[in-house]
């Protein structure tokens, strides 16, 4: 890609989500998921290749109907009450829309077929991208107007999302494709919660974003896309193949690493607000996705060669992105001490 198309498309990501997450107007977060949608399609597109292009058509599709939505509540909403603010969301049909909106924004279960085939379509960074940054905007506009939204129907899209995100997750033999189920599994958990605690729907975003980081540098780096090529990557790098498979772990939610923090709170706050059946349902629901992360685990570090699998073999391997790495596996494993810390904050 061109170096002058690559910053623009860079300056409109950071600009889009900027825009949304500082606006208090409809229109203005409207504009900013706009513009990062336009900004993200040529980095889907960029390769030329046949299901790059129809996956960027997907992404254009999904998000040019949930914006459409979004402005069609936020207007509902405005005619009712003359309100264009985006915390005063009180007209029940403009709730219900933009629920639906946001659910199509980030892949929330009904609304999830796009994401995993678009992730598929896309390279490794991108899918980095898809998979945190472009889920920011969304986040806060439900973080802002989560007062206002249906508790029940929230509860049954999250609990189906968690469903949904194990058990599709368990049959896949693309990398990125399990990466995304994982997506819309943690993003069941995310919405569970944000009615009864905004501040720890947020915690929980930030720890995925920060662990998917962490999985999606160490595969770009070994250059793996698929469970064939990640079984041989351990003689190249033993090293960070190791670091994947206590990532893996910790998105799996397994104490002591850092992803048991968010799954500890929301149980705890779910226990709180007298739901401890669906407290319970989810908790036996994430064993789906401990399976999946368990079999990715092993294919990285327990499944040593000489094996029987056909593959091409890739000796080079891009070592720039060592130190970040260094820095957000350290962080993706190591957070649960500050957990007292959090529960003060929160």
């Amino acid at each position: 890609m061109n170096p002058h198309a690559k910053l623009i498309t860079s300056l409109s990501l950071l600009l889009g989500t900027t825009i949304t997450i500082s606006s208090n107007h409809w229109m203005m977060a409207w504009t900013g998921l706009e513009i990062n949608t336009l900004a993200i399609i040529p980095l889907i597109s960029k390769s030329h290749h046949p299901r790059a292009i129809e996956a960027a058509i997907k992404y254009f599709l999904v998000q040019a109907a949930a914006s459409t939505l979004v402005l069609f509540s936020s207007t509902i909403n405005a005619w009712h009450t003359g309100q264009w603010d985006l915390t005063q969301l009180t007209h029940p049909t403009s709730c219900l829309l933009l629920t639906a909106a946001i659910a199509m924004k980030l892949g929330l279960v009904p609304f999830h077929f796009w994401f995993p085939e678009v992730l598929q379509g896309s390279s490794l960074t991108t899918a980095l991208l898809l998979s945190t940054v472009m889920k920011f905007p969304p986040i806060t506009i439900l973080y802002m107007s989560s007062h206002s939204l249906n508790p029940t129907l929230l509860t049954t899209m999250a609990i189906a999302s968690a469903a949904l995100g194990g058990w599709m997750g368990l049959n896949q033999t693309q990398i990125r494709k399990i990466l995304a189920f994982s997506s819309i599994s943690h993003l069941g958990w995310m919405s569970i919660i944000i009615i009864y605690s905004p501040k720890l729907t947020l915690l929980t975003f930030y720890l995925y974003s920060l662990m998917t980081t962490t999985v999606f540098l160490i595969l770009n780096t070994t250059k793996t896309m698929k469970l064939s090529t990640i079984m041989i990557s351990w003689t190249k790098t033993p090293m960070l193949n190791a670091t994947l498979m206590l990532t893996l772990l910790s998105l799996a939610g397994l104490p002591p690493l850092t992803g048991f923090l968010p799954k500890w709170l929301i149980i705890h706050e779910l226990t709180k607000q007298e739901m401890t059946v669906a407290a319970t349902v989810i908790a036996m629901l994430s064993l789906l996705g401990l399976f999946f992360y368990l079999r990715l685990a092993y294919y990285s570090t327990i499944t040593l060669p000489p094996n029987s699998t056909n593959h091409m073999k890739q000796w080079h391997i891009n070592k720039l992105t060592n130190t970040p790495i260094a820095i957000v596996a350290s962080l993706s494993m190591l957070l649960l001490p500050l957990s007292p810390m959090i529960l003060i904050s929160i």
